[in-house]
């Protein structure tokens, strides 16, 4: 009986066993059906938002695409000119600071030369004109000093007596 006995419980806890295993096939398959149909409803929801939003992103860009390659090759085209512009522009720019740089240069040796020249003529006139007159200053006054003196010393002396002539200062 021993042999009858443990045959008896082992088939009964297989037999539990296989009831155990049952329920949780079950239990799967039953979650395994609610999450397809939750898939299928979310299939469907994207099918019918998500692909129209996708078709009609693919038709504006294919719709904006040429006008997007147009924008493009204008502002490629733009920056190509501004480009060439500048570089006319610091042309012009250098051109026109070298020539002043130049013309400053022309008015200064203008300039300097100028004022030469007004010192040249000073100084011609200095010696050709003021030195002669003073010179002959120099002799009339020398002369009318010695006539003053030869013709009389009276004219040269005050009147009221309150100065002494340039002669009687001397000792």
């Amino acid at each position: 009986m021993d042999t009858n006995l443990l045959l008896t419980i082992s088939i009964a806890c297989t037999t539990a066993a296989v009831i155990i295993q049952t329920g949780i096939l079950v239990g799967l398959y039953l979650a395994v059906r609610k999450t397809t149909a939750r898939m299928e409803v979310l299939a469907a929801e994207v099918t019918t938002k998500a692909v129209p939003t996708i078709e009609a992103t693919r038709t504006l860009l294919t719709d904006i695409r040429p006008k997007i390659d147009v924008i493009a090759e204008n502002v490629t085209q733009s920056t190509t000119m501004i480009r060439g512009q500048m570089q006319r522009l610091d042309a012009t720019i250098n051109d026109v600071i070298d020539r002043t740089r130049l013309q400053v240069i022309r008015a200064d040796e203008l300039f300097s030369r100028t004022l030469d020249k007004v010192e040249e003529t000073t100084e011609m006139v200095h010696h050709t004109v003021l030195s002669p007159i003073r010179q002959v200053s120099g002799l009339v006054q020398g002369v009318t000093a010695g006539l003053q003196f030869f013709l009389g010393r009276k004219k040269g002396r005050p009147r009221d007596g309150m100065g002494v002539p340039q002669d009687e200062l001397f000792i």
